[in-house]
């Protein structure tokens, strides 16, 4: 048999992967470079050269002693500095260390039993991989400035040196361990490195509060633990769970509740933001384009929890235009004259009914979003809450036609639940929502938006909800026929419909511009057909359409739901697929296949009239 014997290099001073192997197989550590990358005596008749001279001769030296076989370029990844640009190679040196697998132990356990909870979960496997394969932290750092590591040398060894909090006291333990009771003041140096800055950071909960030099006061009793930490995925180890492990411990009490993982800011091409790619918008630029709170919910309204947002500039965009609507939607309300004592129409009664519901579903929703730390889905229900269910729908029925007065009841309830929206807007966009409310009426700063209390969270009807929803399918459904037919909102409409009765008939009539709803009733003139649940609703047809055309375009629509309802038809009569196919994928299809029925049933109907 052949004996195979392979060989690879060894830098067990300069490169991390190599001092781990070096470590495992017992190697002599060799240090060949000095403290500026100047060789040493280990580099033989290379001592006293700069490495990156020395890089050069070597090549050079082989070369001439016909020891080179080839030399080619080839790409790596070299860290450098970002203040300098100087590279960085690792190098072995003496500094000190935190020993960390008894204080990583507890703080892996509190999280993996959900006593401090990560939102969203999935980063507990994050930390528990770096726990269990926990380091030992190096906490000195050569820097000008920082805190000084508090060691004082009295000798040159390696452990001639005491721990105290100032020179004096470092005096007497210093004699004692050196023997020397003659040992004065200036004998002792104390170590130029300085601490890491994290080593700073981990005590963060306990020091805001002076709880390391007071452990009892009142503050840090009242304000430790606290409840939610808001942080980045990137510091996980570096912040987080140093955290945890102080305040365990040091007060044998976890630091906080719950920890809410924010996405990561990158750039199209995934980049995280630095000032070293240069990839980081200017957000005082930001800011002047777009607004403060047009940033803050433009980016808001991308980033899910925990996952990070690619940056694109369009985002601002949608915050902008969602501050402009909401501005608009005061100036609206601030232009209607009121009329005391006037009656309330029944259309803005069935509204104010519907949104309040609405408003109090929409709240208990986003109660439910926070709870679970999803900040950006509670803003698309305040979103929607706002642009479509106020704006687009409530504000569309209360609103006095032109030349008209509103009553001021109406007035007065359609102010208040623009108060609360601004309440629950107060969080994401503070700026307009503060100048809204300090407009609305004259205020103390005792009554300011920012110290308001926001209305008690409780149940909703929800079958108001859903009858409505019912309402705007129909007024949709007109303002389809509409917009279908080129058919003026000015004309008036009927409606012909085999249901018994709508709820919100008063809505209905307003916003479809309906003369007349006859229930239970077909009509025998051409008209446009749709459903709305079970119902069957038909618009006669204005006089100025085009019958031939419109018979041309519903001939081809029939045609296409024909096609659709055969090639439904063919899977569900698929047996392989009815059995092995999932069983809401089959469920799916039967409703393809009743709605396209349903569909084609109108059309016939339809067709037969015109």
């Amino acid at each position: 048999p052949h004996i195979l014997i392979f060989f690879f290099k060894i830098k067990t001073d300069y490169d991390i992967n190599d001092y781990e192997i070096g470590k495992r197989h017992n190697l002599e550590m060799i240090d060949a470079l000095d403290e500026n990358a100047v060789l040493n005596r280990y580099g033989m008749h290379y001592e006293g050269k700069d490495r990156f001279t020395v890089r050069k001769e070597i090549a050079k030296e082989l070369a001439e002693k016909n020891l080179l076989a080839k030399s080619e370029d080839y790409v790596n990844k070299v860290g450098t500095s970002e203040r300098t640009g100087a590279v960085i190679e690792p190098r072995l040196s003496v500094q000190w260390f935190l020993k960390m697998k008894d204080l990583a132990d507890p703080a892996l356990r509190v999280v993996m039993e959900d006593e401090i909870k990560f939102w969203p979960e999935k980063f507990k496997n994050t930390y528990r991989h770096w726990m269990e394969n926990v380091y030992d932290w190096n906490i000195s750092r050569q820097l000008w400035w920082g805190q000084q590591i508090p060691a004082y040398y009295y000798g040159d060894g390696e452990d001639d040196f005491v721990v105290a909090e100032t020179r004096e006291e470092a005096l007497k333990p210093a004699r004692d361990k050196s023997g020397n009771p003659q040992l004065s003041d200036a004998d002792l140096r104390q170590d130029n490195d300085a601490l890491d800055t994290w080593f700073s950071s981990w005590l963060w909960p306990m020091s805001v509060f002076d709880g390391i030099l007071d452990p009892d006061n009142k503050e840090i009793n009242y304000y430790y633990p606290t409840n939610d930490l808001v942080t980045g995925p990137d510091i996980i180890f570096f912040w987080v769970a140093r955290m945890i492990m102080s305040g365990l411990e040091y007060r044998n009490e976890v630091p906080f509740k719950n920890v809410y993982f924010t996405g990561i800011v990158r750039d199209k091409q995934r980049r995280k933001m630095s000032k070293s790619l240069g990839n980081s918008p200017d957000p005082i630029e930001l800011i002047d384009k777009y607004g403060a709170d047009g940033v803050r919910v433009g980016i808001l309204l991308s980033s899910a929890a925990g996952n990070d947002l690619l940056f694109d500039e369009d985002l601002m965009v949608q915050g902008r235009n969602f501050a402009t609507k909401i501005w608009n939607a005061f100036r609206l309300t601030q232009g209607w004259e009121k009329e005391q004592d006037a009656e309330i129409p029944a259309a803005s009664a069935e509204a104010i009914t519907w949104f309040r519901e609405q408003f109090a579903k929409a709240t208990a929703e986003m109660a439910d979003q926070f709870a679970k730390f999803r900040i950006s889905d509670a803003l698309h229900i305040l979103y929607k809450l706002i642009w479509d269910d106020f704006c687009s729908w409530y504000l569309e029925i209360v609103k006095p036609g032109y030349g008209s007065a509103i009553g001021a009841e109406v007035y007065r309830q359609t102010m208040e639940f623009f108060e609360d929206l601004m309440k629950l807007l107060h969080p994401f966009m503070p700026f307009l929502t503060e100048e809204i409310w300090q407009s609305i009426a004259e205020r103390s700063a005792t009554e300011a938006l920012v110290i308001s209390r926001q209305k008690e969270i409780g149940t909703y009807d929800a079958a108001v909800v859903e009858q409505f929803e019912q309402t705007q399918e129909i007024v949709t459904g007109i303002r389809n026929y509409r917009q279908s037919k080129n058919i003026s909102p000015k004309d008036s409409v009927e409606i012909f419909t085999n249901a018994a009765n709508f709820h919100n008939e008063a809505v209905i009539h307003k916003l479809g511009n309906v003369t007349a709803i006859y229930f239970e009733t077909k009509t025998d003139k051409p008209a446009y057909s749709f459903l709305v649940g079970s119902a069957e609703l038909s618009v006669p047809l204005s006089e100025k359409l085009d019958l031939d055309e419109e018979r041309r375009k519903t001939e081809e629509e029939l045609k296409y739901l024909k096609g659709f309802l055969q090639s439904v038809e063919k899977k569900l009569g698929n047996e392989k697929f009815v059995a092995g196919a999932p069983a809401q994928v089959v469920e799916n299809e039967r409703k393809k296949q009743q709605d396209a029925l349903e569909k084609i049933a109108l059309l016939e109907q339809k067709l037969t009239a015109l």
